[in-house]
């Protein structure tokens, strides 16, 4: 799909090109333009298209149940993430985390702006609160243990906030496989995979605090 998508921009921006060269050479009467080399499946040859036929064969990348579900429930994950980076100031009692949280705050702020663009884009809810049950979400961290956070000083809250984050961003892990195999919009993969990279990369270095 990516393949064709780019080829397809190809020919459009040349097309483009060659209207506005001035040459004032008229193309022969049944032209089809400029072709595109669509390639074949493995074991199939290369096809020739127009820019047209082409275009129709790009699949529908349309959003589903999945792509949805995914965003809303990020924005939530996301936000309580948040929660816990805003505790660190106060209470953490090593420079190694307050950098972190500077880090997961940098990152995951932004991604909710982007997530809730892309559901008002699509006319979806976009502050995903009540759409979801934070239980069924993977890697949230309970009530109980946002409490004892809140409670914990220096190298305890060190210790806990590591732990839970490192929980929350597995968590994240999970959600984004999940969207990747059933959901179906391009953007959506494109944020998942953001994540999933992002988010790895923290828990390899959570870990090694």
């Amino acid at each position: 799909m990516k393949v064709v998508a780019a080829v397809v921009a190809a020919v459009l921006a040349l097309g483009a090109c060659e209207s506005g060269s001035g040459s004032g050479t008229p193309k022969a009467e049944g032209s089809r333009g400029t072709a595109v080399v669509a390639p074949g499946k493995p074991g199939e040859p290369a096809r020739t298209l127009s820019p047209e036929e082409a275009a129709r064969e790009l699949p529908d990348d349309s959003p589903n149940a999945a792509d949805v579900s995914y965003v809303q429930m990020m924005i939530v994950h996301h936000t309580q993430a948040l929660e816990m980076t805003a505790l660190v100031p106060d209470r953490a009692g090593g420079t190694p985390v307050k950098r972190l949280a500077d880090r997961i705050k940098a990152a995951q702020q932004p991604e909710i702006g982007a997530m809730q663009g892309w559901l008002k884009q699509h006319s979806k809810a976009t502050d995903g609160h009540g759409a979801h049950d934070h239980g069924a979400m993977p890697g949230m961290a309970t009530e109980e243990q946002l409490a004892q956070l809140r409670a914990a000083k220096g190298k305890a809250f060190d210790e806990l906030f590591l732990k839970l984050m490192i929980t929350h961003h597995q968590g994240a892990l999970t959600m984004g496989a999940t969207v990747l195999s059933e959901g179906n919009n391009v953007q959506v993969e494109e944020m998942a995979n953001d994540v999933i990279a992002q988010q790895t990369a923290e828990i390899n270095r959570m870990r090694t605090m």
